[in-house]
């Protein structure tokens, strides 16, 4: 049986960010005003309203390989967590099909207090996957790791290099058809860089769709076909990487 293709579809879609008791405080206003570029309402109740993203149209498809450029606070990950399912839109409509994975924070769902094989459990059931399915790949994320025998040792007990060796494995080890990446994953030292380094482009590889907010010019280039600029929660540009490079960066 094929499993249906992967898209994402936004319809109008905003979303809104409702800080209460801030209306009486003029120096977080003006801080709000200043970090979001003055896109907030006050309402008639006293709450400020942060307007995250503001009626964002577009369809992604099987194929795309989309990247995300804008300055800090210009909605690109309230955007991916739109993308991923994780935010619904206050306003406008959000159609998402396809086993999705976001990696926006791989250390979701980690438990200081229990080992690293029942953690393996854990962060897989918060990125949506059966424990049976955890399971059969248990053995495989635990080799990739290389924690040996801590892996039955508390994550708390754990360097902050073996956290995030244990964090990576668990978090790319499966296949979705969709990809959220804030950033390029890498982690480790020189040696587990290198594996993570290829786990991370098989992973892009087997996805359908990838979608990548990142600073870095070249690696929006290698790996995108599509780049979108946001701009105070808006898309101020959509097209083909080159052009949006260009107008974004600069030369």
């Amino acid at each position: 049986m094929n499993t249906p293709a992967a898209f994402i579809e936004l319809t109008g879609a905003s979303v809104d960010f409702p800080v209460y008791n801030a209306a009486s405080h003029s120096l977080k206003n003006r801080v709000l005003s200043a970090i979001t570029g003055g896109k907030i309402d006050r309402q008639h109740d006293g709450a400020v309203v942060i307007k995250g993203l503001q009626n964002i149209t577009l369809k992604i498809g099987p194929g795309e390989r989309l990247g995300l450029v804008g300055h800090n606070g210009a909605g690109k990950t309230t955007l991916l967590r739109v993308l991923s399912g994780i935010y619904h839109p206050t306003q406008g409509q959000a159609r998402i099909a396809g086993d999705c994975v976001s990696l926006i924070n791989i250390g979701l769902g980690i438990d200081p207090e229990a080992t690293g094989r029942e953690n393996i459990l854990l962060r897989g059931v918060m990125m949506g996957m059966r424990p049976a399915a955890i399971n059969a790949r248990m053995e495989e994320i635990i080799d990739f790791t290389g924690l040996g025998n801590f892996i039955d040792m508390p994550f708390r007990t754990y360097s902050s290099g073996m956290q995030m060796r244990l964090a990576f494995a668990v978090s790319t080890g499966i296949r979705p058809q969709i990809l959220v990446l804030d950033e390029w994953l890498s982690v480790g030292d020189e040696e587990f860089k290198e594996r993570a380094e290829r786990r991370m482009r098989e992973l892009v590889s087997a996805s359908e769709i990838l979608i990548l907010a990142s600073h870095s010019r070249e690696l929006l280039l290698a790996n995108c076909t599509r780049l979108i600029w946001l701009d105070h929660g808006q898309v101020r540009m959509d097209g083909n990487p080159a052009d949006v490079v260009m107008a974004y960066f600069g030369h």
